[in-house]
């Protein structure tokens, strides 16, 4: 594969900040498309999920001609492959969430993923976390205690906020294997373009059929809910996931979910300007709390 010249830091910096609004964008257009379609729950969060990868896999369908015809290590499929499990646990996971819970709960939780990624790297290559990071795990978990304490009374549409914020934590959980499996699949041999067109399709695989099977499809919906999807496959998807995946090549992991943190603060932003949400004292503060844990975690770690 040809290789590619480093970036400036300016371009890096450039493209993630691209990328983390583009990516905040998405639970807004998943909110304005329940709005719209008059469904929630899990059923029609799979459609979402599902379609979102579907077109952006199809988008990618010219990059397999190359692909195909290109020498990489099996492994780099066996990660990627695995990244596109993972990517599509993750949104069935997290979209649900948006059913039940706040934008600003779900967001915030969701974003803990630097968290895991800290654990797992312990676990999976030996690389043990600091005092430091571990502090700031502790106090994250704080903040997502009082997250779910105050989510439990907020009404609207929160209709089972607990239900709602474990659903984005094992969104969390699915987005940190995602990325450790990503990495893992860029550093045996993958260019950007590669990864994730292999990741995505297999994510779009997987989700295919789920909404029939939960007894749904992917017709009759108004046509604003497909102009949402559409607006959220290639912002949310195509842009934000693919700038943060093409970060990694060039800086550090810890850096590129330390800009992820920014997302719960744009998406809820947006909630309020869009929906009039203000979320509750105790979410605001579960959230501030949350966030200075995750970066004190990732900060921790930083070698």
């Amino acid at each position: 594969m040809k290789i590619a010249n480093k970036p400036q830091q300016w371009q890096v910096g450039l493209i993630l900040g691209i990328g983390v609004l583009a990516v905040s964008t998405a639970a807004i257009f998943i909110r304005l498309s329940t709005e719209v379609a008059g469904v929630r729950g899990v059923e029609f969060s799979l459609f979402l999920a599902a379609s979102r990868l579907i077109i952006a896999a199809l988008a990618l369908l010219p990059a397999w001609k190359q692909l195909l015809q290109t020498q990489v290590s099996k492994s780099a499929y066996f990660y990627a492959a695995g990244a596109g499990l993972c990517l599509a646990a993750h949104f069935a996971t997290w979209i649900s969430s948006l059913s039940y819970t706040s934008i600003a709960a779900s967001t915030t939780i969701v974003t803990t993923n630097p968290i895991w990624v800290s654990l797992l790297s312990w676990v999976w290559f030996k690389d043990k976390p600091t005092k430091l990071t571990v502090l700031g795990i502790a106090v994250a978990l704080v903040g997502g205690i009082f997250i779910a304490v105050a989510d439990k009374n907020i009404a609207g549409n929160s209709s089972n906020p607990l239900l709602g914020d474990s659903l984005a934590l094992v969104g969390a959980w699915m987005a940190s294997l995602y990325l450790i499996l990503g990495r893992e699949a860029q550093q045996s041999g993958f260019n950007i373009s590669s990864y994730i067109t292999v990741a995505y399709s297999v994510a779009a695989i997987l989700l295919l059929p789920l909404p029939w099977l939960f007894g749904t499809g992917y017709i009759g919906y108004p046509n604003l809910v497909y102009v949402y999807v559409f607006l959220m496959a290639i912002l949310s998807q195509l842009i934000g996931h693919t700038s943060f995946n093409w970060a990694v090549r060039w800086i550090s992991p810890t850096f590129v979910t330390l800009v992820l943190l920014f997302e719960p603060i744009c998406s809820s932003f947006l909630g309020f300007v869009l929906f009039k949400e203000v979320p509750a004292t105790l979410v605001l503060l579960g959230g501030v709390i949350l966030l200075v844990g995750v970066a004190i975690a990732v900060l921790g770690g930083k070698k």
